[in-house]
């Protein structure tokens, strides 16, 4: 009785909170994504698939290149827009938003293979997947030092959602450990796949002068880090901000353009103007990172000056081997920064001393093992 006592909890829910939801689609941040997922708006059910990939948002979605790019009939459910546009660059990919779990009863199609990134253990999705003849997989999957004790006290449901996983594997014995004191089966270690993946420069550009790139910026960080830069390198070097959320533009154009006219100095987006000729430039266009990454010669990691946020992944600067400067909040990115060697970890207060230091080139370690997570789905799309 258990998946129906769930489902209907989670209706209950809908029919009392579906008022905030229909609030929240007028946000920026979930304009496509709310009205897809809660109310099913422009997002049909997958159509003729073997294999239905789901991740959470762009660094997941982007994650998935080493397995999405072997098969040919997939489909690619996500969470957040921004993993929707990473989703799209999937070739003969069909994209979609992942429904409330339980619309799933009626909006799941059969397949072959589920695979799932990382941490989204939705379990409905397991469930019905399996129930409707799926093999499935939890891959990349990860359980970090924090969020540890938040998964024990729900580990009743976790073991529910672990009953409906086939195949697990984990980044790292750690993570093993975890999953499987949370009642997952058959967990092998493989590493991070996001080691994996080869960042693409779509676009070269010429820098004028030293190019420090801040990425991945959230809500206090641009002011913090262009305010740092000032002090320390104005006139030395380029300034690039790169938001994490493009609904933010707009906001932290504002900001940048105050700074840059009380300073005297010159500014523009990059989506009015295509080059780095400027002491500030906000970068308002998805997908440019890589390319900055690419000729940057340094780094400030954002989401690690603010606690709440746990930091972002570093890999795809550091394949570069540019210099990376982080705050010290990376819970949430703890392995990644593991398999990451010379980055500078500093206090937001100790960050124009770091910007005047002497800069250490990255450098990626680690090995990872996925022909045999590529074998296991082929057998299962084969043999049905």
């Amino acid at each position: 009785m258990f998946p129906y006592l769930y489902t209907a909890l989670l209706i209950v829910a809908f029919g009392l909170l579906w008022p905030m939801a229909l609030l929240m689609s007028f946000l920026p941040k979930y304009r496509r994504s709310i009205p897809a997922r809660f109310f099913l708006y422009k997002n049909p059910p997958f159509k003729d698939i073997d294999i239905h990939f789901h991740s959470c948002s762009l660094g997941e979605t982007k994650a998935l290149a080493p397995l999405a790019e072997r098969f040919d009939r997939k489909g690619i459910s996500v969470i957040t827009q921004t993993g929707y546009e990473a989703a799209k660059a999937y070739k003969g990919a069909q994209v979609r938003y992942l429904p409330y779990e339980p619309w799933l009863w009626w909006r799941l199609r059969p397949v072959k293979a589920l695979v799932v990134m990382e941490a989204e253990l939705w379990y409905l999705l397991f469930y019905l997947a399996k129930k409707r003849g799926a093999t499935t997989f939890l891959v990349n999957a990860r359980i970090s030092t924090r969020s540890y004790s938040k998964y024990r006290r729900f580990a009743w449901l976790y073991k529910k959602v672990f009953a409906a996983i086939d195949f697990v594997y984990a980044q790292s014995e750690e993570d093993k450990k975890r999953l499987e004191a949370l009642g997952a089966k058959n967990v092998e270690v493989t590493g991070n796949i996001k080691l994996l993946a080869t960042p693409m420069v779509t676009k070269h550009y010429t820098k004028t002068r030293p190019l420090i790139v801040a990425a991945s910026t959230h809500d206090p960080e641009e002011e913090i880090i262009a305010t740092d830069w000032v002090m320390t390198q104005m006139g030395k070097s380029t300034l690039t901000v790169v938001p994490r959320h493009p609904e933010r533009f707009e906001e932290v154009d504002e900001l940048l353009r105050h700074i840059a006219k009380r300073e005297g100095l010159r500014y523009h987006r990059l989506s009015q103007k295509e080059d780095l000729d400027a002491d500030i430039v906000l970068v308002d266009r998805m997908g440019e990172s890589v390319n900055l990454y690419s000729i940057a010669d340094l780094v400030i990691l954002g989401g690690s000056f603010v606690e709440s946020i746990g930091g972002h992944n570093p890999i795809e600067a550091a394949y570069f081997g540019v210099p990376i400067i982080s705050g010290p909040y990376y819970h949430n990115q703890e392995q990644t920064y593991g398999y990451v060697e010379g980055i500078g970890v500093v206090d937001a207060n100790a960050l124009q001393e770091a910007l005047q230091g002497a800069w250490q080139p990255t450098k990626i370690t680690g090995e990872v093992a996925i022909e045999p997570i590529i074998e296991r789905i082929e057998d299962v799309v084969r043999n049905g």
